[in-house]
């Protein structure tokens, strides 16, 4: 237990183990933030794992074609929408099982992607990092805040208009009160299932930017299994922060610091620990954080549920 202590010590006073874990929960939170959007919506999407992998992947044609990190993001944000809009006619206009379609649409673009890029030579690079004057020379967080590849502080103004177009303007409360009382809101004259795809594109257009971000931020090359769950561990973040804005950044940053630990321990000197054991631990305290959060916190009341107008 002392090692453990030592080892949790160790990872947290490391820089570059904080560089690597806001890195990581940089990825979770652009995921997140839109997924926080179609939650409070009342739509549980279960395809974001599908959407980042979309604009991963996409990222990576755009990249190798047109040679601009621009480009890529702009194609991911693009991807993430694409697969988006099915998610959302299919769950807010026929209405189809929200689970089922996002499933199907996981595995579908799995299959494409890993088609396509096995079929494709594709040529990637990472962005370069930028220091921020000043901000970076902060203590502790600095380097890992303000000295990342340029494409991480494009969160910064994400986050900040998310939480303005929720919270300060009227389609803000409209996909709010959507998510809360669909009749209600039905009855005020708002289009109930157009604010929920809305909202649903909003998630796949912050996903597609997410995988994007993984691809030209972190991992530089694309595979078929760079994804590896982070959209699922974006809804658990979303759940943990009790469906609010602030919540979920920080069940990002939690996450994060987790993925950090499991891959900065070995790096450290601590070989002694499983290699197991850190590989299933992010997964570990996802359902352990889903677990305690679900007796603590209140979902949106229409989470999950179709709208059928005239029917409660």
């Amino acid at each position: 237990m002392v090692d453990f202590l030592n080892a949790c010590v160790d990872v947290l006073t490391d820089e570059a183990a904080i560089g690597a874990a806001a890195r990581f929960a940089a990825v979770l939170a652009f995921v997140a933030t839109g997924e926080w959007v179609a939650e409070r919506a009342g739509t549980l999407n279960i395809s974001v794992e599908g959407m980042m992998l979309a604009g991963a992947f996409a990222a990576a044609v755009g990249l190798d074609a047109s040679g601009s990190m621009w480009m890529a993001l702009g194609c991911g944000v693009a991807a993430g929408v694409a697969v988006a809009v099915p998610q959302a006619e299919m769950s807010h206009r026929l209405p189809a099982d929200q689970f089922v379609v996002g499933l199907t649409l996981n595995i579908l673009v799995l299959g494409v992607a890993g088609f396509l890029d096995a079929e494709l030579d594709l040529v990637t690079h990472r962005a370069g990092s930028v220091e921020v004057p000043l901000l970076v020379d902060l203590p502790w967080v600095g380097p890992a805040l303000f000295g990342q590849p340029w494409p991480f502080y494009l969160l910064y103004p994400l986050v900040l208009s998310a939480w303005w177009a929720m919270y300060r303007s009227r389609w803000g409360l409209e996909v709010r009160s959507v998510g809360e009382d669909p009749q209600a809101a039905d009855v005020s004259g708002v289009d109930v299932n157009r604010r929920r795809r809305q909202a649903v594109c909003v998630a796949g257009a912050t996903s597609g930017l997410g995988g994007a971000y993984l691809l030209v931020g972190q991992v530089g090359r694309f595979s078929d299994g760079m994804v590896g769950g982070r959209g699922f561990i974006a809804i658990a973040a979303v759940i943990f922060g009790g469906w609010t804005l602030r919540g979920a950044i920080g069940g990002c940053v939690l996450f994060g610091a987790v993925l950090s630990f499991r891959l900065t321990l070995p790096q450290l000197g601590y070989d002694a620990v499983n290699t197991e054991i850190l590989q299933a631990a992010p997964y570990l305290v996802t359902i352990v954080v889903m677990a305690v959060s679900a007796r603590r916190v209140r979902p949106p009341a229409a989470l999950a549920q179709p709208f059928l107008r005239g029917l409660k």
